[in-house]
């Protein structure tokens, strides 16, 4: 399961470069704090993460902390893609 985290960081960090052009320093970086997701970013993140990952993001699952960081996203994906692999 890392491996695949790990693989799936490389994936989300590249969407950050090349779909948002967002250079992110570190996993662990707030970009809401540090202005580098602001609401309109935030749209375009939410709908590349449903176009590339196939997964469907819901109203419930619009916090913020969701999508605080690369880490965070990474998480959010990873259930989101074993929760509908169940399904």
């Amino acid at each position: 399961m890392i491996i695949e985290n790990s693989a799936l960081q490389q994936q989300i960090n590249a969407l950050f470069v090349e779909k948002l052009n967002l250079d992110v320093p570190s996993v662990e970086t707030d970009l809401i704090e540090t202005g580098l997701l602001d609401s309109l970013s935030l749209v375009e993140l939410l709908a590349q993460l449903e176009v590339t990952f196939n997964v469907s993001i819901s109203l419930d699952d619009l916090d913020l902390d969701n999508f605080r960081s690369l880490e965070s996203v990474t998480r959010f994906v990873a259930y989101h893609n074993s929760v509908e692999a169940m399904a």
